[in-house]
């Protein structure tokens, strides 16, 4: 496999130089108000083509890129719906979440169930081992904008492991609960993790 990725190269290689040569050979062989021609007009023309077409397939990449996600989302919407094992909802709504790039939009027939599913993950992973499950809920409790949350994260800034604590700020300045600035200020200015007292500051700034 690696020689044949080697041959290809070289032949890529070798027709570009194959084609520099012969379009210097073609260049020289032009009259001079024929090179001024393709200088002054064919040139710009075909530049201008060419940042045409590679606007259009940006664009077209963008279409294309969309539409994967609403269908992806859809299919894990369907199978967050289905699902009735704990574990396996939880891993659902954080792909779902995840997939959706940090937002709440497209997902707001489940919200309410992404919220009670995060909730209770955040209640019931106790203990040091689950700390980043912890984590992950709370920051996401945070992109599903549900303002009845705030308490719960205000709680979980008082976490026993930092990765909670930063990701309960996380969460609470993607809410922009203003109503935490107070607590927020005092863990920006107190908590001994330094990631900790980071994204609380970020929080406060995001509030500002």
């Amino acid at each position: 496999m690696t020689d044949q990725r080697g041959q290809a190269n070289l032949t890529a290689i070798l027709a570009l130089i194959g084609l520099i040569v012969a379009s210097v050979w073609a260049w020289k062989r032009l009259t001079p108000d024929t090179q001024d021609y393709v200088v002054e007009q064919a040139v710009p023309m075909a530049v201008a083509v060419a940042a045409a077409g590679i606007v259009g397939w940006k664009v077209v990449r963008s279409i294309r890129r969309r539409r994967a996600l609403v269908q992806m989302r859809r299919l894990l919407i369907a199978r967050f719906e289905r699902e009735t094992v704990a574990t396996k909802r939880r891993d659902l709504a954080f792909q779902l979440i995840e997939i959706n790039r940090y937002t709440v939009n497209g997902l707001e027939s489940v919200a309410p169930a992404l919220v009670e599913v995060l909730v209770m993950t955040l209640k019931t992973a106790l203990g040091d081992k689950q700390h980043r499950i912890r984590g992950m809920a709370a920051s996401y409790l945070g992109v599903l904008q549900d303002r009845q949350v705030i308490p719960l994260l205000l709680k979980a800034l008082e976490d026993d492991h930092a990765h909670v604590r930063a990701c309960a700020a996380l969460g609470l300045g993607r809410l922009n609960a203003c109503e935490a600035k107070d607590k927020l200020t005092l863990v920006m200015q107190d908590d001994w993790d330094q990631t900790v007292r980071s994204r609380a500051r970020e929080a406060l700034e995001r509030m500002a």
